[in-house]
């Protein structure tokens, strides 16, 4: 499959945290650095997600925001 999302991370899925509608994937992309995503609890099952496994990290952003302290 290939995907117009410039930004693909691949990784290993370190954990699953599953709630009544939404799953909390985390992706351990390397260099001490992970990635946590909000997905349905239908797609992790329609995926086969388990822990262990390669996935990618897919991010399409319409919109970053900036902030700085005061």
């Amino acid at each position: 499959m290939k995907l117009s999302a410039r930004n693909q991370l691949k990784g290993t899925i370190t954990s699953i945290q599953e709630g009544a509608v939404h799953s909390m994937v985390t992706i351990d992309i390397g260099g001490g650095h992970k990635i946590t995503s909000a997905i349905s609890v239908n797609a992790v099952k329609e995926l086969g997600l388990k822990v262990g496994m390669e996935a990618y990290a897919v991010i399409k952003a319409t919109s970053v925001m900036v902030g700085i302290d005061e």
